[in-house]
């Protein structure tokens, strides 16, 4: 799966889990949040500060 920045929380979660530490150390702690399923990577990258280019890069890595 390439993960882009229309990529939504809860589908990468669900299909690669193991994601969810990259996501953890870029800032996203509110992943358990029934709001952040629904969300765009961009969408929570915008809200909590965060380089949507540079987070795509690190979980495409």
């Amino acid at each position: 799966m390439e993960i882009t920045k229309n990529t939504k929380i809860g589908e990468l979660l669900e299909i690669a889990p193991e994601k969810a530490n990259i996501l953890l150390e870029a800032g996203m702690h509110c992943l358990g949040c029934p709001a952040s399923q629904a969300e765009t990577l961009e969408e929570a990258c915008d809200v909590h500060g965060i380089n949507i280019d540079e987070l795509v890069e690190k979980l495409n890595a």
